[in-house]
């Protein structure tokens, strides 16, 4: 850059006649820009390639365009290094940086011992006054205490490993705060902050993440084949700067999960405090601008509100900053310049706010963003620049502050539940990285199609379906809402729905007024407004006269609007049922011992008597009021169902030759009680007499089967249209039982799903499906403050 100008201060230094060498007894500014060139030299800037006092130093990268630069401070007894060993014009074969030996007055250059003897050993150079650099045999001690330093930063990193935080299906895979602690290794009351990578996959961002925080080791993992060596979102500590260091999927890879990972990333990019965006392509493309840019607008649209909510849901103590984090674009590049380098005046950040203008970006959401560049010649990529602005930026706190591990852990576990599940590619729009629908709810109005404009997962939170557009009328859907008309014109809105009897009749009252006036509509602030067969001829249609309509929309697993709640029928199959209830249950003891008198009265005389019988002969189980006793048809003896299921012929006791139920004893040539010979035709009276009874049993059962068809078939004709048909219902809906013979259905009144008595033996009135007396609900619904 300034090379052309000689330090004044190297005459000074030379002795003797030309082609002597004088002994170098000080090293003097080289720059002769701020000074005279005689003062002392205080730094060696490597892009420079000269000394600089403290002066010129000082001044000239007070310059944007050479703030960057790498200056490294002299100490004593420092020996610059070879100019002709280094950079672009590097004249070794192995690209090794030498320190020079001498320095050649004429050329104004540093040259080591090899590089003089092939430039100045023959011609005119041979007769250029040098001066000899004194040189410390032993060097080491000067440069001891920061190799001392740079070793105990190395040791803390060797035990550091990498876990993975995220998989690519957005499932965290730390169970727990403590766990997270523990991955870490690290205490609570450590304050952190969150560095993370983007960039295209192959572009060397775990390389880079390596070489910057953890001194080449593998924390994580890089491979050479052509499959990507990180899949999902992978952390580490960085104890030396006391960061947290996230790795994360690469950009334009293979993989089945596109939308989720697009949609991790941000998630990642909201917890950071500091985004790497790697990027190794000679020229910067517009998807890094596009990338940026979208992240920007989406983190402002969903996440700025989310973030907010967290602070205040989990209770944390520092608050999470809604601006987002600085963002620093490491540009390697091998053929072409670096940014702001061609034009003395060009400041690489007003080039790349330019270039966000003119594709239609605005990244507003960054605090800052900054640029930098290296430019690799030769392998390995150098490093040192971007750790240095990383430092710089970790120990700006004016716009995100270090904090715990658990409130990182917090923030991202918040993110991760409300930013979930499944994303239809049939609703998605590719024209940007991060589109609404990776953050929006994503269920859609059956009527009109049109889409809930809230953020995933909101019914957790009882926030309801929401969206600008407005819906159309649907009739499969009946989307009508009725309001009072009167209500509404006085400031009121009341919703109001047709049913069966008003509120202040009875149960059999309302059904008689129902029968004689049609159904009605009640408000809760007016009263009965309308009865649909209030006179012999002439009623008005109520939309027409005392209710206005609204149009809603319609979202999946939604109760419905108007639909039928004229349960008149359902009512007058309830009361039926419980009446015939009562008497059974009345008679259930009485017609038990007639039975069991009857039975005994049939039975074969070696038959054991009912009253005798008190518990099962074989399992030794009581039997209840409700079990069944079944007769060995050889024994005698009573059994319960299970231990008496087996049948076989018992012609010996008169049964003939047909397949009759035995005990299990008795089935298996095990049993106690045998017969005499010719007792068969003493018992024969007797068991003639309990097949007769069997079979008048058998035609009583099948009578009642017969009745129980038609009935069904009235059930499902009195169902309301909200109830779910018997023929669907399986399962309990809460506990999810399956339904059997012992195990009867129940409708709850409220949302009409099956369920077993003790998922529903609840009862409230439900005014909005027409049921304004106690009724029974299922745990759900009972467990609903509002009125239902």
């Amino acid at each position: 850059m300034m090379n052309s100008q000689g330090p004044s201060g190297d005459k000074a230094n030379s002795q003797g006649p030309s082609g002597e060498k004088a002994i170098m007894t000080a090293l003097m500014c080289q720059e002769n820009f701020a000074c005279s060139g005689g003062e002392e030299a205080a730094f060696e800037c490597d892009e420079c390639n000269t000394l600089q006092c403290q002066r010129c130093e000082e001044v000239l990268h007070k310059q944007e365009r050479l703030q960057n630069h790498e200056r490294t401070r002299i100490s004593p007894g420092y020996v610059p290094y070879c100019s002709s060993c280094k950079g672009a014009n590097n004249g070794s074969a192995t690209g090794a940086r030498a320190r020079a030996a001498v320095r050649c007055l004429s050329c104004k250059i540093d040259l080591c011992s090899d590089c003089q003897k092939r430039t100045h050993s023959g011609g005119n150079k041979r007769k250029h006054q040098v001066t000899v650099y004194q040189t410390i045999k032993n060097p080491e001690p000067q440069e001891g205490p920061k190799e001392d330093a740079e070793t105990l930063k190395k040791k803390m990193t060797e035990k550091v490993a990498s876990f993975l935080l995220v998989d690519e299906t957005e499932q965290i895979q730390v169970e727990d705060e403590e766990d997270f602690l523990r991955k870490l290794d690290c205490k609570p009351e450590d304050l952190l902050k969150v560095v993370s990578i983007f960039g295209n996959t192959g572009d060397g961002k775990s390389h880079t993440l390596n070489h910057t925080f953890f001194y080449g080791r593998e924390v994580f993992k890089t491979s050479p084949t052509q499959e990507s060596c990180t899949v999902g979102v992978w952390a580490a500590l960085d104890p030396v700067h006391k960061v947290v260091v996230i790795d994360t999927e690469g950009l334009l890879g293979a993989t089945v999960n596109l939308s989720q990972r697009t949609r991790l990333l941000l998630k990642v990019l909201a917890i950071s405090d500091l985004v790497i965006y790697r990027t190794h392509a000679d020229r910067l493309h517009n998807d890094l601008f596009k990338f940026l840019g979208d992240a920007s607008e989406a983190y402002l649209k969903h996440f700025t509100k989310e973030l907010k909510a967290t602070t205040a849901r989990c209770g944390l103590d520092v608050p999470l900053s809604t601006l987002g984090p600085g963002v620093i674009i490491f540009h390697e590049t091998v053929h072409t310049k670096l940014l702001g380098s061609e034009k003395a005046s060009e400041i690489p950040e007003k080039v790349i706010q330019d270039r966000f203008r003119r594709l239609g970006r605005f990244p507003e959401a960054f605090s800052s963003i900054h640029y930098k560049g290296t430019r690799t010649y030769n392998p390995p990529t150098d490093f040192s620049g971007l750790r240095r602005s990383i430092e710089q930026q970790l120990e700006n706190n004016t716009t995100r502050s270090s904090r715990h591990p658990g409130v990182i852990y917090k923030a991202l576990k918040a993110l991760s539940d409300r930013f979930s599940g499944e994303i239809p590619d049939d609703q998605m729009t590719h024209s940007c990285f991060f589109p609404d629908e990776y953050f929006t709810c994503s269920c859609l109005c059956l009527s009109c199609g049109a889409g809930c404009k809230n953020s995933m997962n909101h019914c957790k939170e009882g926030v309801p379906h929401d969206t600008s557009r407005r819906c159309r009328y649907s009739h499969q859907y009946d989307n009508r809402v009725f309001t009072c008309k009167a209500c509404y014109e006085s400031g009121r809105e009341m919703n109001v729905v047709p049913k069966t009897s008003a509120s202040t009749d009875s149960p059999w009252l309302g059904l008689a007024k129902y029968a004689w006036s049609g159904y009605v509509i009640e408000c809760p602030n007016c009263g009965v407004i309308y009865r649909s067969r209030q006179y012999w001829f002439g009623n008005q249609d109520p939309v027409d006269t005392i209710v206005r309509t609204e149009i809603q929309h319609v979202w999946p697993d939604s109760d419905g609007f108007l639909k039928d709640n004229n349960n008149a029928a359902q009512r007058l199959l309830d009361g039926v049922n419980f009446m015939a209830q009562s008497v059974t249950e009345l008679s259930i003891g009485p017609t038990k011992a007639v039975t069991s008198w009857l039975t005994d009265q049939i039975a074969p005389a070696y038959w054991k008597p009912n009253s005798q019988i008190l518990e099962c002969t074989k399992c030794k189980i009581p039997f209840k009021d409700n079990d069944t006793k079944h007769h060995c048809r050889a024994c005698g003896e009573g059994f319960c169902d299970s231990c008496s299921s087996k049948s076989r012929p018992v012609p010996e006791r008169g049964w003939g030759l047909s397949p009759v139920r035995v005990c299990d004893c008795c089935y298996d040539g095990r049993g106690t009680n045998t017969v005499a010979d010719g007792s068969e035709d003493d018992e024969g009276g007797t068991v003639i007499a309990r097949k007769v009874g069997e079979a008048v049993q058998n035609t009583l059962g099948a009578v009642a089967t017969a009745i129980d068809i038609p009935l069904g078939l009235m059930k499902d004709a009195a169902r309301p249209t909200y109830w779910i048909p018997d023929h669907e219902i399986t399962h309990c809906f809460n506990c999810k039982k399956d339904f059997n013979i012992k195990l009867s259905k129940h409708h709850c009144r409220a949302c009409g799903q099956g369920f077993c008595g003790d998922c529903s033996s609840d009862k409230r009135p439900v005014p909005s499906r027409g049921w304004d007396h106690p009724v029974r609900v299922c745990v759900t619904c009972n467990k609903k403050p509002a009125d239902l």
